[in-house]
């Protein structure tokens, strides 16, 4: 999770099992999003974020085919944070991290 992602969903996803780790608590909260995908690929996890300006580093590396791990996106006024849960457990575990890399999915889901 980046820093921009409420801690409601953190709490969420903890309390229904899901590993969840934050910028946080990496580490990580003041670094640019270019290395926090590094650092989400390093780490084998798919950066959730709020972040408009994560959201296109992440297509940026999309269109020059750089890798990344993945990247969920929900824009903060279209998404709830009830949704936002229950989209990122589907997510967590309906798929795996190798169907992640160089993916970009934005919620809510369908």
């Amino acid at each position: 999770m980046d820093v921009h992602v409420p801690r409601a969903v953190t709490t969420a996803l903890r309390l229904r099992s899901i590993d969840v780790l934050t910028a946080q608590e990496d580490g990580a909260a003041q670094v640019a999003d270019d290395r926090l995908l590094e650092r989400a690929m390093e780490l084998g996890r798919v950066l959730v974020s709020q972040d408009e300006d994560l959201l296109r580093e992440g297509a940026r590396r999309l269109r020059e085919g750089e890798g990344f791990s993945g990247v969920v996106y929900a824009h903060q006024l279209r998404v709830t944070i009830g949704q936002m849960v229950e989209d990122l457990v589907l997510i967590a575990t309906a798929t795996s991290q190798e169907e992640w890399s160089g993916r970009i999915e934005y919620l809510p889901l369908g």
